[in-house]
């Protein structure tokens, strides 16, 4: 395998985004193809014992086992960190294996980790539930109010952690300001930016130290497999990530790794669409519901927040209704065009009730800790036409009563 059309990171950190995300991280054999090549192996051979030995010891370059490299996946790895800003990136097995290894990679008992109230059933389960058990100890706080931050931390605080905008409630963290007081205090900022993506929102860019990723999302963008991705500096990658996935294994597989490669392609694309679709049918949905939840809606309280670090709101909105769970669930049993469905950063329009679904998990007194109430309905806006999702809408509405 060689590198192609010159790719040295030289080179390739002067891209543009468009370009990064379609030649960014490409290798060549000596087939000389032009889409990436699917490496599916597990391991490699070698020419000689003294060249295991050395590649082993970390002396020469070159393919040991696909649980530490494959060429398919270093391209994954490579176009990420490209089109994030990072130095590095290491590809996931899922957008959790991705979360887990980001924090438990760095943190050790007696630790103490701040991360905000508003996120995805998982997340706030590794805190609430799962970093416990190895005695780290973890504060939930508001994260739109900054005097919570400062007063949050302890001398053994080593990570912030959040999502911006979060799941569902579309909180919007004010990066900058959160980013600076960690590093003020010598704590790592780890930000799930799986709600924006590279294209909408660099972390990075504001102050960040590590950026984490669902790849499975917006990503791929259709569907197809699970993949994370954590991004960072060398030194935190290479030093603090690497030996953690190398002995615990949370890997992406080759396979879903160039199914994402092939996504990130049309990543740009497919997100400015989606938002603007998402837009409009917020934008409707305002005279309808009693509260919409969109970042690039005026009506959002962190509207202007949201415009300063996003180059438009993103695909996904949530709604509340004030007839609980049994009109929401009256509202999806009633589509007819949208698809009840969980997942999100799809190109079809998906809709669920996160009371009964992503967030059920953490059970009702964390979700109202959480703002995620019983009326509360999430949609990912896809690719269809958006009056035709606006008409299914309108009609589901109707006939829930609304």
């Amino acid at each position: 395998m060689k590198r192609t059309d010159g790719q040295d990171r030289s080179i390739t950190a002067k891209w543009r985004p468009a370009t990064q995300a379609i030649r960014g991280g490409t290798w060549r054999s000596e087939m000389g193809e032009t889409s990436e090549a699917l490496f599916l192996t597990s391991g490699y051979t070698y020419e000689t014992a003294a060249t295991v030995a050395a590649r082993f010891a970390g002396e020469q370059d070159g393919m040991t086992y696909s649980r530490l490299q494959n060429p398919t996946v270093q391209m994954l790895e490579e176009r990420i960190a490209l089109l994030e800003g990072a130095q590095a990136c290491r590809a996931q097995a899922s957008g959790m294996a991705a979360m887990t290894t980001a924090l438990l990679c760095q943190l050790s008992a007696g630790d103490h980790v701040v991360a905000a109230k508003a996120a995805f059933g998982s997340c706030r389960w590794l805190i609430d539930n799962l970093l416990p058990r190895f005695g780290i100890e973890g504060t939930t706080i508001h994260a739109g109010d900054r005097a919570a931050w400062e007063s949050a931390i302890r001398p053994n605080t080593k990570v912030f952690f959040f999502e911006t905008p979060a799941n569902p409630t579309m909180d919007i963290v004010d990066l900058e300001f959160v980013c600076n007081l960690a590093r003020a205090h010598g704590i790592t900022t780890v930000v799930d930016n799986a709600f924006a993506t590279s294209a909408l929102q660099r972390p990075l860019d504001f102050g960040a130290d590590v950026v984490a990723y669902s790849a499975t999302k917006m990503m791929d963008g259709q569907g197809r497999v699970l993949a994370g991705a954590v991004c960072g500096s060398d030194e935190f990658i290479n030093d603090k990530l690497l030996p953690f996935q190398r002995n615990t294994g949370p890997n992406c597989a080759p396979f879903n790794a160039w199914v994402v490669l092939k996504g990130l392609e049309t990543l740009d694309l497919r997100i400015h669409k989606q938002s603007e679709n998402a837009l409009k049918v917020a934008t409707f949905l305002e005279g309808r519901v009693p509260r919409v939840l969109y970042p690039f809606l005026p009506s959002h309280p962190q509207f202007e927040m949201a415009r300063k670090q996003m180059k438009a709101g993103g695909p996904i909105l949530s709604i509340v209704v004030d007839g609980e769970r049994a009109q929401a669930h009256a509202i999806l049993d009633a589509l007819q065009l949208i698809d009840i469905s969980n997942n999100i950063g799809d190109s079809r329009s998906l809709m669920c009730h996160p009371a009964s679904s992503t967030h059920h998990g953490v059970g009702p007194e964390t979700r109202a800790d959480m703002g995620v109430g019983e009326g509360m309905l999430r949609l990912n806006v896809g690719l269809e036409d958006p009056e035709d999702v606006i008409a299914d809408l309108d009609q589901a509405l109707a006939k829930a009563g609304l």
